[in-house]
């Protein structure tokens, strides 16, 4: 018996392995789930830390096995002093019993492993979400970056955009206003035609009539010569019937005188040769007649209004402070405050003006935030010499003809407008130069923006052009709500005092930018 045992002993350790295998089990799960713990709060830690909880782990591993080791030991004796009939049972038990350590063991080092795995694997993808994540704040600080430079682009562009907006809406306008001007001349060219057509047939009908009274006047030529030949007979006739009475005796009978030509002695009645003077010879019509043919024009002569002379001012005295653009510059401007405190529906502008340049400049330009041509008197060096166009609630304008303003002389200007029937008036040294109606009728000028001098306004109070400035000097300039009659113009245009209502002068006048001068003359003569 005791060979027999020492003989069962290699198979008695599987059986204590056996029997210890619940309790091995139950540590290994507890290990299992320990380490497990350990593994999963590795992937917050460090790999030294790791490595330093697994050593743990096996060291407690290994006080178990010791522990383990006796208690099998302990059992294995027991059965062997127990009766041989139950131990059987209890090994196949404690076979069964390793078997399922085994499998639980094989299922936990796979498990183990999968959880290394995963934790290699999170630590790569956590070094990889912070790689991703440093690479996408570069990306979101170039988006932002790049997002800056757009706007401001954009920004830039809306600007571009709406100026060249505004300027197409300008030359829209000035483009129509051209093309009912052309039109307009096309009708008076036409009108011009339909005259002339009438004066030619006029003419030709007058010619047919002078040809037929030449041929009337040619057949009846010869019918007066033959009967004043007759008459001259008739008075020879005549003169022999007395003389046979007279004489005393018998006269030798004498044939009757055969008609002919008449002897130069023979004397003429006179209502042939009034007959005669009668019949007025072929001549040219005299100059002044077509003057009164229907459809006829005079030439303009030194007394027609269309070759006025341009008026002198004079000694113009006393006209206020004068204000002096010496360049283009852009910031050469004037305000004038504080602008239009109502709406208005009738105006006045008058100034005295004297230019140095080429063409007429801007003299004045109101603007408000709505619109920035709602009154302007516009020059540009692109326009015709001498012209101006005369605005009101952009894109509505009439071209005004100020040619003797090129002279480098003083002249007196005035521009009136009313709403009713949109009629206005333009006086240069007190004379009319031009008239019209149907302009801007029932409009009325709104109160509140920016009215400046000697610049074009692009925007409130900004963005001038030198090429629409002014150059030259103002003097007197004055702006009433009404129309100004021609008797006050001609007041003003002769240096009187100024009419009443008035609602801005050069008085009013609080910003003087760039290199304009203010100056105080006596006489308009004496200016610089």
């Amino acid at each position: 018996m005791p060979s027999l045992r020492w003989q069962k002993v290699p198979d008695s350790q599987p059986e204590s392995r056996r029997k210890t295998a619940p309790l091995e089990a139950g540590r290994s799960e507890g290990r299992g789930r320990s380490t497990e713990q350990t593994v999963f709060s590795c992937g917050q830690g460090t790999p030294a830390a790791g490595r330093l909880r697994m050593g743990r782990l096996g060291r407690e591993m290994l006080s178990f096995f010791f522990i383990l080791v006796p208690v099998y030991l302990h059992g294995a004796l027991l059965q062997e002093a127990g009766p041989a009939r139950h131990r059987k049972p209890f090994f196949e038990k404690l076979r069964r019993l390793e078997e399922q350590f085994r499998r639980f063991q094989d299922m936990t080092l796979t498990h183990l492993q999968r959880i290394a795995s995963n934790y290699n694997l999170s630590y790569n993808i956590d070094a990889r979400f912070q790689s991703l994540a440093r690479e996408s704040q570069a990306v979101a600080l170039a988006v932002n970056q790049s997002q800056a430079t757009v706007q401001g682009d954009l920004g830039h562009l809306k600007t571009w955009m709406r100026k060249t907006q505004r300027r197409s809406r300008k030359v829209d306008s000035r483009l129509l206003a051209l093309g009912a001007a052309l039109s307009e001349g096309s009708k008076q060219r036409s009108r011009e035609r339909k005259e002339q057509e009438a004066q030619r047939a006029a003419l030709s009908s007058l010619a047919l009539d002078v040809q037929a009274l030449q041929d009337m006047l040619a057949r009846l030529t010869p019918l007066v010569q033959s009967q004043g030949a007759r008459l001259a007979a008739l008075e020879g006739q005549l003169q022999v019937t007395d003389l046979g009475t007279t004489a005393p005796g018998p006269t030798p009978a004498r044939l009757p005188a055969q008609p002919g030509p008449p002897s130069p002695s023979s004397p003429k009645p006179q209502w042939g040769r009034q007959a005669l003077r009668a019949s007025p010879e072929p001549r040219d019509p005299p100059q002044d007649f077509a003057g009164h043919l229907p459809g006829m024009r005079e030439p303009p002569g030194p007394g027609s209004q269309r070759a006025w002379p341009p008026e002198r001012p004079g000694e113009i005295c006393n006209v206020g402070p004068v204000l002096i653009f010496p360049n283009a510059s852009t910031e050469n401007v004037v305000l004038l405050s504080p602008g239009f405190l109502s709406g208005l529906r009738a105006l006045s502008v008058c100034s005295w003006v004297r230019t140095a340049s080429s063409h007429l400049g801007t003299l004045l330009s109101y603007a408000t935030e709505e619109n920035d041509n709602k009154l302007v008197l516009h020059g540009r060096d692109s326009l015709v010499p001498g012209s101006i166009h005369f605005v009101i609630g952009d894109p509505a304008f009439r071209e005004l003809p100020l040619q003797p303003l090129l002279d480098g002389q003083w002249h007196h200007v005035c521009v009136i407008w009313t709403s009713i029937l949109g009629k206005y008036w333009l006086h240069v040294d007190r004379r009319l130069v031009a008239t019209g109606s149907r302009f801007r009728e029932g409009y009325e000028i709104p109160p509140g923006g920016s009215l400046v001098l000697g610049q074009e306004q692009d925007s409130v109070g900004g963005r001038f052009d030198s090429s629409e400035a002014f150059v030259g000097s103002m003097a007197g300039l004055a702006i009433w709500d009404r129309v100004l009659v021609p008797g006050e113009v001609s007041d003003l245009a002769t240096g009187k005092e100024l009419p009443t209502g008035t609602i801005l002068t050069l008085a009013n006048a609080t910003l003087l930018g760039g290199f304009v001068q203010r100056a105080n003359c006596t006489c308009l003569e004496l200016c610089p």
